[in-house]
């Protein structure tokens, strides 16, 4: 998998406004380097300041632009890639990736052409005059190319997306209409620390023009993320746990204040914008911190296995995915409290008064099913009155089962812990019993067993609240964990939103394991470069049919997670003694 051309579509188009932020020269914190990893490394090629300084004035995406080009070719070499299948090639069997070692041969040069731009004076890495003119090209391996590129892009989209985070200060917030229009505290939530941010973000940019100066064969980058992520990047975390927040009161701005709304239009018609909106602006904190750790992911995949700077990858790779995991966990709390409290509003127990509201606790589904009433094994009911209404309020940990009432309320008559919920697919027995499953509940609010017989809309809500159920459950298909090299994968070539919490948000080129379909269009996937799970519609994608791509994926995968395969473990044989 390759994200190499977009980087260097950041690095191509002159800037005419020259609109970039100005980076102050302040002494870079130092960086060790590690070693390269390389059995002899090329003779030393300073890049001269001038040069470095030529390359970023040069810049002339927006982070926007980078990140849509970026994943637009990722999805085209992919397709190419899959396009390419031997008629002979028979499925790989079913080992495990450190037994098997499937790769995907590459013959073609390591250069990335679908996005180069016919003005720019340099697309790549390897375009770079200094790289040219220094005879590196002929010395270096075409995996070492790969890896420069890879490194260069990380480099270079930096530059992009700090540029993108000064025109959100300097057109937008430091606007002196707007700051008169807003009221201190609403700046304050519309633009949250995004200062901070930016600072955070030159201050890493500073020390990755320091290391690219050192040599244009770059040595390494993965130790300068590990340093800033550890030392500097909680700021992400602060930013985006405000995102739910940020965006009501951005709503409620247009809504109020015409004023706003005008200024807002107006900045967002200026040519610095090409054609962006605001919005595309404040949410670039949160793309770049998970943009980060793919790109990281895409230098641990082409540096030299058992290597310094796979180790050092490793680590930032795992400091990155918990700053992400923060992020994510913060807009989530912020929502979810919010909704349990709604939630605990509308209920009425007609049982004993089970406690919602918890911080450990957060809804996972809900919806109306139909149950059946009288003997599940009549034939003689099938009647219009077979089936009546029920509410299903489905937790992490708990189930709460309803029957709604007037004013918007719920009457609750049974619960149970979720960890004591079975499911069973009833057998085909004509339409009226279509889409429908038993529930078990082994232990319900009355301290004994008791079963429904439920009927869902379709097949795909059916088999939803199914896994949602009983999430231990097996799916049609192997998922990630069973560590099978060849399963049904899906790569996102259109954006999804999550409608439902049993719904998995999706961003171009992302790729899935599909552990379950529907007829009716739904796929059950596992994305597998954080292996969050969820439901999305089919057409959101397109099957990858090449047997060698999915396995490659899946190595290249197991080789990113490696270390927390080694920490799950030890954690494992902790917990066993």
């Amino acid at each position: 998998m390759e994200l190499l051309a977009a980087a260097l579509s950041a690095a191509c188009a002159f800037d005419q406004d020259g609109s970039a932020g100005q980076l102050s020269r302040e002494p870079a914190a130092a960086v060790e380097t590690p070693a390269a990893g390389t059995a002899e490394a090329p003779p030393a090629h300073p890049m001269t300041a001038d040069s470095w300084r030529n390359l970023i004035e040069q810049i002339g995406l927006l982070y926007q632009e980078y990140r849509d080009k970026s994943t637009r070719e990722e999805i085209e070499t992919r397709r190419l890639q899959d396009s390419q299948t031997d008629p002979e090639e028979t499925s790989p069997s079913e080992e495990t990736p450190s037994e098997a070692e499937p790769t995907v041969e590459n013959k073609a040069p390591p250069q990335i052409n679908l996005l180069r731009n016919s003005n720019s004076r340099f697309n790549l890495w390897q375009d770079l005059p200094e790289v040219q003119n220094s005879g590196v090209l002929s010395i270096l391996q075409p995996d070492e190319i790969k890896l420069q590129e890879a490194m260069f892009e990380l480099v270079t989209s930096e530059a992009s997306y700090y540029k993108s985070l000064n025109l959100l200060v300097s057109h937008f917030m430091e606007n002196e209409r707007l700051k008169k229009i807003l009221h201190q505290s609403e700046a304050h939530i519309l633009f949250s620390n995004v200062l901070d941010v930016m600072a955070v973000s030159e201050r890493f940019l500073l020390d990755l023009e320091q290391r690219v100066e050192e040599n244009i064969v770059i040595s390494d980058v993965c130790d300068i993320v590990y340093q800033h992520t550890v030392n500097h990047f909680s700021v992400y975390i602060t930013y985006v746990s405000n995102q739910t927040y940020q965006e009501r009161a951005y709503k409620q701005l247009l809504q109020d204040k015409p004023a706003f709304r005008e200024v807002i239009s107006q900045l967002e018609l200026d040519p610095k914008c090409k054609g962006l909106s605001f919005s595309s602006f404040l949410i670039l904190p949160f793309q770049r911190i998970t943009r980060l750790k793919l790109l990281v992911q895409n230098i641990l995949k082409k540096v030299e296995e058992k290597s310094d700077r796979e180790s050092t990858a490793l680590d930032a790779h795992k400091e990155l995915e918990t700053v992400v995991k923060a992020c994510n966990e913060g807009v989530r709390k912020m929502s979810r409290t919010e909704q349990m409290i709604s939630i605990q509003k509308k209920l009425e127990f007609k049982i004993k008064s089970v406690p919602i509201i918890s911080h450990s606790r957060w809804l996972l589904k809900q919806g109306e099913l139909q149950q059946m009433n009288g003997p599940k094994t009549s034939r003689t009911l099938r009647t219009k009155k077979l089936f009546r209404e029920i509410y299903l309020f489905l937790f992490n940990d708990l189930l709460v089962i309803c029957r709604q009432i007037p004013g918007d309320k719920y009457q609750v008559f049974d619960s149970a812990p979720r960890g004591l919920l079975r499911v069973e697919e009833l057998e085909d027995q004509g339409q009226s019993l279509a889409n429908v499953f038993i529930l078990r509940l082994l232990e319900n609010a009355d301290d004994r067993e008791a079963s429904y017989m439920l009927k869902a809309s379709s097949q795909s809500e059916m088999k939803r609240w199914m896994i949602s159920l009983a999430p231990n459950r097996r799916t049609k298909f192997v998922s990630f964990t069973s560590r099978l090299v060849d399963c049904p994968q899906i790569q996102c070539v259109h954006p999804y939103v999550a409608q439902q919490p049993d719904e998995l948000s999706l961003e171009l080129a992302d790729v899935l394991n599909i552990l379950d379909k529907t007829d009716d269009g739904w796929i059950f996937g596992e994305r597998l470069h954080d292996q969050e799970r969820g439901w999305f519609p089919s057409s959101m994608g397109e099957e990858i049919l090449n047997p060698k791509i999915r396995a490659q994926n899946l190595k290249e995968c197991f080789r990113v997670h490696k270390s927390d395969d080694s920490q799950r473990r030890k954690l494992g044989s902790r917990n066993r003694q």
